[in-house]
């Protein structure tokens, strides 16, 4: 059976202050207009990105903040099936192990805010981040987990866990 939704790859990258605090960006366009999410973007699949190169570029294009591989780790991937029913995504997440200095100067994606953990639970984040993303990061930062999510909208975010290393 075949959806016929595309398939994007992508990243997100968890940033902190030397306060602990998460930077965010408040998207001023879709996906996840209007919420707040960690940074990240789309592989440049015809260049053969990888994922840890695109999220040192996604990084520096978002924030002016230079990092290399050697700074990330990456904890977790989740295939989310249907997101918004829009398509289907394959996200890599990275933790950053290099304190961000400042608060980014907004730009055209949005605006930026740095957030305690406590605090981002209280925020307008996109549902499959409260269900998974952000408890995953909890859990998990410091290891690697692979996921598998069912975004179909009218239906209930069902996050399965495939593999803890």
């Amino acid at each position: 059976m075949s959806s016929g939704l595309s398939y994007k790859i992508a990243v997100l990258v968890f940033l902190q202050n030397e306060a602990g605090e998460h930077l965010l960006l408040l998207r001023a366009k879709p996906p996840n207009y209007g919420i707040w999410s960690p940074i990240g973007g789309k592989l440049e699949m015809h260049l053969g990105e990888s994922p840890f190169e695109c999220a040192v570029r996604e990084t520096f294009e978002e924030t002016g903040f230079v990092i290399k591989s050697d700074d990330l780790h990456l904890f977790a991937a989740i295939a989310e099936k249907a997101y918004e029913g829009q398509s289907h995504w394959l996200i890599f997440l990275f933790n950053c192990k290099k304190v961000l200095p400042q608060l980014p100067p907004d730009m055209h994606e949005g605006k930026f805010g740095f957030f305690s953990r406590a605090t981002i639970d209280t925020l307008p984040i996109p549902d499959t981040d409260r269900s998974a993303l952000w408890p995953i990061y909890d859990k998990y930062r410091d290891r690697f987990v692979m996921l598998k999510a069912n975004c179909a909208p009218g239906q209930p975010v069902k996050v399965e866990i495939e593999q803890i290393t």
